[in-house]
């Protein structure tokens, strides 16, 4: 266990790794960010900023023995830094396993499929011969994701009967792909859990997604679905972390269909965007209980303390100070660099009296 006055350290620098050393800090931790650039947002928050390559063993091994436990903020951080921090001998939280899984779409979609939970139906596709014939199993229509890497609507692209399939994968630079059919959704969902070192959990009210242009741009607390449902979600998301061997937060994202069945779309093997009201809405939000279950500390509780939540993205713009009412609560990411579609900050609003 990581006593007060600890260090944890994390790997990654961007806007997530931020919020979790501003949460560490409440908890009277230190963090070290351990990241390539020091002009980055977590660097500038953090008690320390250790600059390195994500490849350079000898500099992460020198990290990691500054370090009580390390966990990270970005789940494209690579296998290798991961297993280095762990042969260091220090707890690394989550571990290389998820990040491994994670990494690749196939790889995360046989995971879920072999923990017991359904998936949209998917084809690997390294030509343009697979994707055609895959093409054929799903009705001439699909979306085509890279394997590897992709985010917010990037690396993907979506086929319809009368797409090019040789375009299409050329538009993703020829990459090792994955073709998931269309599902026919209601609503998007996400279920987010923390899990300690001990299997403790503590499940997060489940938020309901809206997205455009492949961003979360909407979470709305609570989603609008049967509590038997609600239920499913947790139980596959603390099924997951369990078949991982999980430590931190995770957020596994689903297509709720018209029936009530859930299809799992993608896990995060991190704290998400679409629990960024947690720490406005519930008695401990997703940043402090990811530091405390990285730190082997008890979990918090995460319950509700309002009837109704709205987060909402803060996209391709920096607000003017002022321009939000006192009906909100902003957050922005310390980010100098606007562009379109990257996420600046957020707002959440809570239905209070």
């Amino acid at each position: 266990m990581v006593p007060v006055g600890g260090t944890i350290g994390i790997l990654g620098g961007g806007q997530l790794g931020r919020m979790l050393a501003s949460a560490a800090a409440k908890l009277g931790l230190d963090v070290i960010v351990y990241c390539p650039d020091e002009n980055t947002p977590a660097a500038r928050a953090a008690a320390r900023h250790w600059p390195g390559a994500f490849d350079d063993t000898a500099a992460l091994t020198a990290f990691a023995e500054a370090c009580d436990a390390v966990t990270l903020e970005w789940e494209n951080v690579p296998v290798l830094a991961a297993e280095t921090v762990a042969l260091a001998g220090k707890p690394m939280r989550p571990g290389p396993t998820a990040l491994s899984v994670a990494q690749d779409r196939a790889e995360e979609k046989a995971f879920l499929e072999r923990s017991g939970i359904p998936v949209t139906p998917w084809r690997t596709v390294d030509t343009v011969r697979d994707l055609r014939a895959a093409l054929a199993d799903f009705g001439g229509r699909g979306i085509l994701k890279t394997r590897r890497e992709g985010y917010d609507g990037k690396g993907q692209v979506r086929l319809g009967e009368e797409s090019d399939a040789a375009a299409a994968l050329d538009a993703l630079g020829g990459q090792p792909s994955i073709l998931e059919a269309f599902a026919p959704f209601e609503r998007e969902i996400s279920a987010i859990v923390a899990r300690s070192p001990t299997g403790e959990t503590a499940h997060y009210a489940i938020p309901e997604n809206t997205h455009r242009g492949g961003i979360l741009r909407r979470s709305t607390v609570p989603a609008n679905i049967a509590p038997a449902v609600a239920q499913q979600a947790r139980q596959a998301a603390e099924t997951l972390a369990g078949a991982l061997d999980y430590v931190g937060v995770l957020a596994l994202e689903f297509f709720a269909m018209a029936d009530g069945e859930l299809l799992a779309n993608e896990f995060a093997p991190r704290v998400h965007n679409s629990g960024h009201w947690t720490p406005e809405a519930c008695l401990t939000g997703q940043f402090e209980n990811h530091i405390r279950a990285v730190a082997g500390w008890p979990l918090g509780r995460p319950d509700l303390v309002a009837p109704a939540v709205t987060m909402d993205n803060i996209i391709g713009a920096l607000p003017a100070p002022g321009e939000f009412g006192l009906d909100v609560s902003l957050t922005l990411y310390g980010k100098r660099e606007v562009r379109p579609g990257r996420k600046m900050g957020h707002t959440v609003r809570l239905a209070i009296d």
